[in-house]
C-alpha cells in the first residue's frame, strides 16, 4: 500500500473513531415534537394546508430537474469523469426529491412524513461531500466514497426513526456545513469559479437562520410570510449557484486556493496603500532667467 492510500485509510479510520467516541460520550437527541409547530399554518387556496410552506418547495423541483438535464444533455456541464457525473446526478436528484418530500411533509407535519423531507436532503449533502473529495483531494477516492457516504446518510435517517436519536443525522447535516466552506477556502480547486461554493454556503446559512427565526419573521412581516417559507426559497438558491458554477467553470490552469488568492490580494492592497502614503507631491515653481545682461 502506497503512502497516499495509507493516509486516506488513516483519515477514514480517524473519522470513524471520532464518530464512535461522540456516540459513546454524548446523550441521545430525541426529535422535538414542537419542531412541527410552524408559524404559518394557513390554508390560503386550493385547499392546500400550510399553503406557503408547501408551495415554496416548488423551486427545488425545477432547479433539480434542470440540473439533471444539463448533467446528461451533451455533457453541458463538461463533467470530466464518471465519478463527477454520478455525484452531480445524485445531488440534483436529491434536490428534485426535496421538492416532493418537503411538500409532502408540510401537508401534514409529523415524524413519519419528516422522513421523506430529510432523506433527499441527506442524499444532496453526502453527494456534495463526494464531489468535494473528487475536486479537491482525489478523483478516485471521491468516486469510491460516493456510495458509502449516501448509504451512511440514509442509515442516519433510519437510525433516527427507529431509535428517536438525531445524533447521526446531525453529523451528516452539519459536518458538511463546516467542512465544505473550509475545504473551499483552503484546498486548491480543480476548476475556476470556486467562489460560487461560498455563495451557496452563505445562502444555506441564511436559510438556517430563517428556519430558527420562523415565528419571529412571521410576526415581523405582519403574518405575510414566515421564516420557514423564506428558508425554502433561500435553500433553493444553493443548487442555483452550483448550477451556475458548473455552467461557467473551466479547468483551473494554476491550482491556487482561495485563501492564497486572498492573501496575495491583501498584500497587493497593503503595498499599494504604502506607496500612496509615501508619495509626496512637490510643486516646483520655475523662474525665467534672462541670459542677456541689461545694458
Amino acid at each position: 500500500m502506497d503512502v497516499s492510500r495509507k493516509k486516506k485509510w488513516v483519515a477514514w479510520a480517524v473519522a470513524a473513531a471520532i464518530f464512535v467516541v461522540l456516540m459513546l460520550v454524548t446523550p441521545a437527541i430525541p426529535q422535538d415534537e414542537a419542531y412541527h409547530d410552524f408559524a404559518d399554518q394557513r390554508t390560503l387556496f386550493l385547499g392546500i394546508p400550510n399553503t406557503l410552506n408547501v408551495i415554496s418547495n416548488i423551486p427545488f423541483f425545477f432547479v433539480g430537474v434542470t440540473g439533471l438535464i444539463l448533467c446528461h444533455f451533451n455533457n453541458y456541464f463538461r463533467l470530466s469523469s464518471q465519478g463527477e457525473l454520478w455525484s452531480w446526478t445524485l445531488f440534483f436528484a436529491g434536490v428534485t426529491a426535496v421538492g416532493f418530500g418537503s411538500s409532502y411533509y408540510h401537508l401534514n407535519p409529523n415524524d413519519a412524513t419528516l422522513v421523506w423531507d430529510r432523506l433527499p436532503m441527506t442524499i444532496a449533502f453526502t453527494s456534495v461531500m463526494a464531489i468535494f473529495i473528487i475536486e479537491r483531494v482525489d478523483d478516485r477516492a471521491g468516486a469510491k466514497s460516493l456510495a458509502p457516504l449516501v448509504i451512511a446518510g440514509a442509515l442516519s435517517i433510519m437510525y433516527w426513526r427507529h431509535f428517536d436519536d438525531l445524533r447521526p443525522y446531525a453529523v451528516v447535516q452539519f459536518v458538511p456545513c463546516i467542512a465544505l466552506p473550509v475545504m473551499a477556502i483552503v484546498i486548491p480547486p480543480m476548476y475556476t469559479h470556486s467562489s460560487y461554493w461560498l455563495w451557496a454556503a452563505g445562502f444555506y446559512l441564511l436559510a438556517k437562520v430563517e428556519e430558527a427565526a420562523d415565528k419571529t419573521i412571521y410576526n415581523w412581516t405582519h403574518q405575510i410570510v414566515s421564516g420557514h417559507t423564506l428558508k425554502h426559497l433561500c435553500a433553493a438558491m444553493v443548487p442555483v449557484f452550483l448550477a451556475l458554477m458548473l455552467a461557467k467553470r473551466t479547468t483551473e490552469p494554476e491550482r491556487i486556493s482561495l485563501l492564497q488568492k486572498w492573501k496575495t490580494s491583501w498584500v497587493a492592497v497593503r503595498e499599494r496603500r504604502f506607496k500612496d502614503s509615501s508619495t509626496v507631491d512637490v510643486d516646483c515653481g520655475y523662474a525665467v532667467v534672462s541670459s542677456i545682461s541689461e545694458q
